[in-house]
C-alpha cells in the first residue's frame, strides 16, 4: 500500500489561510470582545445603551437582568421581541424582524423565556425557552428553541487538535486533527512515523491553525437551528447547522452551509469530534474523538471512536473504534471494526463480521490493512494481524476464520475449506484468485457506476476505475506468480507467494491466470480506443498500456485489437448478466414464488445498463475500424 503524494504540510498551511472555522471563530471573536469594551468604544462599533421607554418596555414584559447597564443594543432593536429573560453579565441584543420556522411552524423571531450570559446576539434570531446560554456568539438567523444549556467547558479548540489513535489502538500511529482534514492527509499522517521532520513540521503548522481556531466561548454560526437538546458545550456549528433532539454535543466542530447541512439529531450523543459538511449523526448513534469528513453519516446505534470515516463511508448498528476508512465504506448491521487502516475504502462490512482480533492477550496493538474494495462477509472472524492492501475486490465469505496474514492475488474468494486436506492446517482458508472476476465481475462493474452516482463529495476527487495502472500491475504481478508454480493439486505460501494461511487448487491457478490474462488485456485494448478517439490525453497512461499490448498482442494490427475489443465487451456483458441469473436460478429453486417477486436478470437495471454501455461502444469501435489505419494508426502514434 503506497502513501499518497500528499503535502499535508501545505495541506494544512492551506486550510488555514482559508479555514471556515478560523473565519467564523474571527468575526465571532469581534462580537464577543465587545462584551468587555468600553461604553465609548461599544458607540463606536454602533452599539448603544437601553433608552428609557425601551427598558421599561423590557421590564413591563417580564425581563431581568443583574444590572440593565451593561445590556447594549443594536440599531433598530425592538423590545417587544424581548420577553420573560434574564440577563447576566454583558450582553449585546441585534434587531430582530421577521419569522424563523420551528417543526414547520412560522414562530416571530425574537428572545423568550431565556438566561443569557456573556453573549452576543446577532440579527432575526430566536432563541426561546433555553435555560441558560452563557459565553456564546449567536450567528444572524440562528434558532434556539427548547434547549437545556449552552455553556463554556474547559476546551477552547472545539475538538481541533486532538490526536486519534488510528489502526493501533494503543497508540503509535496518531493522527492530530483539524477541521479540514482530508483522508490522504490522515494517512500521510498514519504512515510517516520514522519522518520525524515532517512529525514536527505538521506539530507547528497545526499548533499556528489552533491558535487562530480557538475561542473562550460557543459559535452558533448564522441561519445554525439547536432544537430540543439537553446541553452544548464548546461547540462551533458553521452556518445552517442542525441539531436536533440530540442528547449531548460537547468539544466538536461542525462545519456546515445552506446546502450541505451538517446534522446531529434523534438522540445523538457527539463528543470532542469533527463534522464535515453534509455529514451526519442521528438515530442515538454515539461518535467519540472522531473525524466524520464531508457527507459522512453514523446512525441506528453505530459507535464511532477515535477513527476517521472518508466521504460518503456510513456507519450503522455496528462499532468502529482506531480505524481509518476511505470512502464508500458501507457498515449497516451490527459488527466490530477495530484497528483498521483502510484509506482505500470502497468496502463492505457485513452482519456480524468480527473484524477486530487485535488483542493477542497482552495488548490490542495489533491492525489490519483491508485493501481497497473489500468485501467482509456475515460472520467472519479475521485475526490480526492482517494486510489485503494487494488483493483489492477481494471478498471474505461468510463465516471464514481467517488466521493472521498477508494475501497479494486481486479480486480473490477466501472461503471455508470444502474438505480436510492431508497435510494442510485445518485452520486454512481455501482461496480462488480472481474468482471475482471470473464469477461476479456483475459486483465490479456495479461497484464503478454505484460509487459514481451515490457521491455527494464536493472537495474530495475520487477515481472510480477499478481497472487502473495500479490494480493492473498487481493483476500482472499475480499472474506471474500463479504462472511461475508447477503442476500440483494443491498449492499453499511454500509453492506461491502470496497465497497467506490459505491453499489453492490446480482449478482455481489455471483459471486465474486465464481471467487475469482477459482482464490485463481488456484494460489495455480500453487504452487503446481512448488513444484513437483522443490522441495523447494521458501520455502516462497510454505508455503503460501500450506496454502491455505489446506484450499481449505482439504484431497484432490495431483493427483485429478493436474487434477483439468487441469480443471481450460483449463476453463481459453477457457475464455480467450471467451471474446475475445465477441468482434467480438458485433463488427459483428454494423460494416457491420467487420468480414473481424478483425480476429476471435481463431486466435487472444494470444489466439494462451494461448492455446499453456495450451497444455504444460497439457503435464507437467500429467507427473506428472503418477510420483504420491511416488516422487510426497515426494517432496511436504507431504503436
Amino acid at each position: 500500500m503506497s502513501v499518497p503524494n500528499h503535502d499535508i504540510l501545505k495541506a494544512v498551511e492551506s486550510a488555514r489561510s482559508s479555514s471556515e472555522l478560523i473565519q467564523g471563530v474571527k468575526a465571532a471573536k469581534a462580537a464577543f470582545t465587545l462584551l468587555e469594551a468600553k461604553p465609548a468604544d461599544l458607540k463606536k462599533a454602533g452599539w448603544k445603551a437601553l433608552s428609557a421607554s425601551e427598558l421599561k418596555v423590557l421590564k413591563v414584559q417580564g425581563n431581568t437582568a443583574e444590572d440593565w447597564k451593561r445590556v447594549w443594543v443594536g440599531k433598530g432593536f425592538d423590545p417587544k421581541r424581548v420577553s420573560r429573560c434574564h440577563f447576566a453579565g454583558p450582553v449585546l441584543l441585534s434587531a430582530c424582524a421577521g419569522s424563523s420556522k420551528v417543526d414547520g411552524v412560522e414562530l416571530p423571531t425574537g428572545l423568550a423565556h431565556t438566561t443569557f450570559s456573556w453573549c452576543a446576539v446577532g440579527k432575526n434570531v430566536l432563541v426561546r425557552n433555553v435555560r441558560l446560554v452563557h459565553r456564546t456568539v449567536i450567528g444572524d438567523g440562528a434558532v434556539l428553541f427548547d434547549v437545556g444549556a449552552v455553556t463554556k467547558g474547559k476546551s477552547d479548540t472545539f475538538g481541533n487538535g486532538l490526536e486519534l489513535l488510528i489502526a493501533v489502538e494503543t497508540g503509535g500511529r496518531e493522527v492530530p486533527v483539524f477541521a479540514e482534514l482530508t483522508v490522504e492527509g490522515a494517512w500521510v499522517l498514519s504512515r510517516s512515523r520514522s519522518n520525524k521532520a515532517l512529525l514536527e513540521g505538521y506539530a507547528q503548522k497545526l499548533a499556528a491553525y489552533l491558535k487562530e481556531a480557538s475561542a473562550s466561548f460557543n459559535v452558533i454560526g448564522p441561519g445554525a437551528k439547536v432544537l430540543h437538546t439537553p446541553r452544548l458545550t464548546d461547540v462551533f456549528l458553521g452556518p445552517s447547522a442542525v441539531v436536533d433532539c440530540a442528547q449531548q454535543l460537547q468539544n466538536s466542530t461542525l462545519l456546515s452551509n445552506d446546502e450541505e447541512k451538517t446534522e446531529v439529531s434523534h438522540g445523538a450523543i457527539v463528543k470532542s469530534s469533527i463534522l464535515q459538511w453534509g455529514s451526519e449523526v442521528t438515530t442515538e448513534a454515539i461518535v467519540d474523538s472522531s473525524v466524520l469528513t464531508e457527507h459522512s453519516h453514523v446512525e441506528r446505534h453505530g459507535k464511532v471512536t477515535h477513527s476517521f470515516l472518508g466521504p460518503n463511508t456510513g456507519v450503522a448498528e455496528g462499532e468502529v473504534t482506531s480505524a481509518l476508512l476511505g470512502p464508500f465504506v458501507g457498515f449497516h448491521h451490527q459488527s466490530l471494526l477495530i484497528a483498521a487502516l483502510w484509506p482505500e475504502g470502497k468496502g463492505n462490512v457485513g452482519y456480524g463480521a468480527n473484524v477486530g482480533s487485535n488483542h493477542t492477550a497482552k495488548a490490542p496493538d495489533q491492525e489490519i490493512w483491508p485493501g481497497e474494495g473489500t468485501f467482509f462477509g456475515l460472520g467472519v472472524n479475521i485475526k490480526f494481524p492482517s494486510d489485503l492492501t494487494r488483493s483489492p475486490y477481494t471478498i471474505i465469505a461468510s463465516a471464514v476464520n481467517m488466521l493472521p496474514q498477508r494475501v497479494e492475488f486481486p479480486f480473490s474468494l477466501i472461503n471455508t475449506p470444502a474438505a480436510v486436506i492431508p497435510g494442510v492446517s485445518p485452520a486454512y482458508t481455501e482461496i480462488m484468485p480472481a474468482w471475482v472476476l471470473s464469477d461476479n465481475i456483475y459486483m465490479v462493474k456495479r461497484n464503478e457506476g454505484k460509487y459514481q452516482k451515490r457521491n455527494k463529495a464536493r472537495r474530495s476527487k475520487f477515481d472510480f476505475e477499478v481497472f487502473r495502472p495500479e490494480i493492473v500491475e498487481m493483476m500482472l504481478d499475480a499472474r506471474k506468480r500463479l504462472s511461475a508454480a508447477s503442476g500440483k493439486e494443491l498449492y499453499t505460501s511454500k509453492d506461491v507467494a502470496g497465497l497467506g494461511k490459505s491453499y489453492m487448487s490446480e482449478g482455481s491457478r489455471k483459471k486465474a491466470i486465464d481471467t487475469y490474462t482477459f482482464y490485463i488485456r481488456y484494460y489495455a485494448l480500453l487504452g487503446l480506443k481512448r488513444q484513437l478517439e483522443t490522441p495523447r490525453s494521458n501520455p502516462e497512461r497510454w505508455a503503460h498500456e501500450q506496454k502491455i499490448l505489446q506484450a499481449e498482442f505482439p504484431g497484432v494490427e490495431n483493427k483485429e485489437l478493436l474487434s477483439t475489443l468487441i469480443q471481450m465487451q460483449e463476453k463481459i456483458a453477457a457475464q455480467v448478466q450471467s451471474s446475475k441469473e445465477k441468482d434467480d436460478l438458485r433463488g427459483a429453486e428454494v423460494i416457491e414464488d420467487y420468480t414473481e417477486a424478483h425480476k429476471p436478470a435481463k431486466e435487472d437495471s444494470f444489466v439494462k445498463e451494461t448492455w446499453a454501455v456495450t451497444a455504444k461502444m460497439k457503435e464507437e469501435i467500429q467507427k473506428l475500424i472503418s477510420a483504420a489505419p491511416s488516422a487510426a494508426a497515426q494517432a496511436a502514434s504507431a504503436r
